[in-house]
């Protein structure tokens, strides 16, 4: 806090992201586990709440924390951060922020009560942002973006490859590719992009193995898929370069996604560069909030904050400044600061805003 020059009277939002992997459905593990393992880091981040009190919290994770089976986890955790803060949580997908990806993912809100007091006095509802786009738009909501929204303009690259030509493209590379699993890619794009569609000799003998009894245990449908152009990508994870991980491969050439496509998927700007190794640049991408679903966090929060700030230095303003259109860039100027921070293993994404 005092590297930060933050104190007791400063205007800031903490952001946290405790580690997922304890309330993931992908986790067959956690089922073996006790409450008290899982719930150490999640509570780690109440901690760190309860103790220096922040004014604005905005937090995210996967939608299994509101499974039933971690109803005894989340149901504490709210009940104690909501005896000094109002909180505002659902399960948004990302697709309705003009994400180009079918991302669901478990965002809070949250003000401390005597700061939301003072959003009630001048009118403001403390909320989630509002959707921006739909899969069926109606009035005033923007269809969603898809794949080829997203990636279509990047230049082909065969597997293996990594970009080089005229344009300034970095982290335009993907992974290496057996000559067979290219035939099976080519087979599965012509019979819909699913390997339902293989015939049997293509088949990988670990999709055929059987269980005790006798039914065939393919593992996951979308491995080993194809994107689909026309709609929003599946979820990116840690393994979104890995065409063996999921439903990763192109649309249109036979290879997997690129680093930079599963950046965009993600609405990372051109301009940030990832490392060069394809496994670090998977696990970055893929554990990252979406940018334009934080994004839309960040406009409501910011907007907030602002008119508290303003309270505080006896502003006579009875409106805020314009912010533009919640998925626009422009609430993320003048003076806003974040830091992202993430790993798997247990560290938190922070982000602090300053709205001076």
């Amino acid at each position: 806090m005092k590297a930060a020059q933050i104190d007791q009277q400063s205007i800031y939002l903490l952001a946290g992201c405790p580690p997922c992997q304890n309330f993931s459905r992908q986790n067959p593990e956690n089922k073996n586990k006790t409450v008290e393992e899982r719930k150490k880091l999640l509570f780690e981040f109440l901690r760190i709440i309860e103790e220096i009190r922040p004014p604005f919290i905005l937090m995210e994770n996967v939608p299994g924390i509101k499974d039933e089976y971690n109803k005894i986890i989340l149901d504490e955790f709210l009940n104690r951060l909501k005896q000094n803060y109002i909180v505002v949580e659902d399960i948004l997908n990302a697709a309705n922020y003009g994400v180009p990806q079918l991302r669901k993912r478990f965002v809070l809100h949250a003000a401390r009560k005597d700061i939301h007091q003072e959003l009630i006095q001048f009118g403001l509802e403390f909320a989630l942002p509002k959707a921006t786009h739909a899969k069926v738009p109606t009035e005033g909501l923007l269809p969603w973006r898809t794949v080829k929204d997203a990636i279509g303009d990047l230049p082909p690259i065969k597997a293996g490859e990594c970009y080089s030509g005229e344009k300034n493209i970095r982290n335009h590379k993907c992974a290496s590719l057996k000559e067979n699993t290219i035939k099976r890619m080519q087979m599965i794009r012509n019979s819909g992009g699913s390997r339902s569609g293989l015939p049997p000799e293509m088949v990988l003998e670990c999709h055929k193995k059987k269980d005790k009894n006798g039914k065939v245990f393919a593992g996951h449908g979308d491995v080993y898929g194809i994107m689909d152009p026309d709609k929003p990508s599946p979820t990116m994870t840690g393994g979104c370069l890995s065409y063996s991980k999921g439903r990763y491969g192109h649309y249109e050439q036979n290879r997997a996604i690129s680093i930079r496509e599963a950046a965009r998927l993600q609405t990372f700007p051109d301009d940030f560069v990832f490392m060069d190794s394809l496994t670090d640049a998977a696990l970055q991408i893929g554990n990252a909030v979406p940018i334009d679903l934080v994004k839309a966090s960040g406009y409501v929060l910011k907007k907030a904050m602002y008119i508290i700030k303003a309270k505080k230095v006896k502003k006579k303003s009875t409106e805020p400044p314009d912010f533009g259109n919640q998925s626009s860039n422009s609430c993320f100027k003048n003076g806003s600061l974040f830091f992202f921070y993430s790993t798997r293993k247990g560290s938190y994404v922070k982000m602090f805003i300053d709205c001076s």
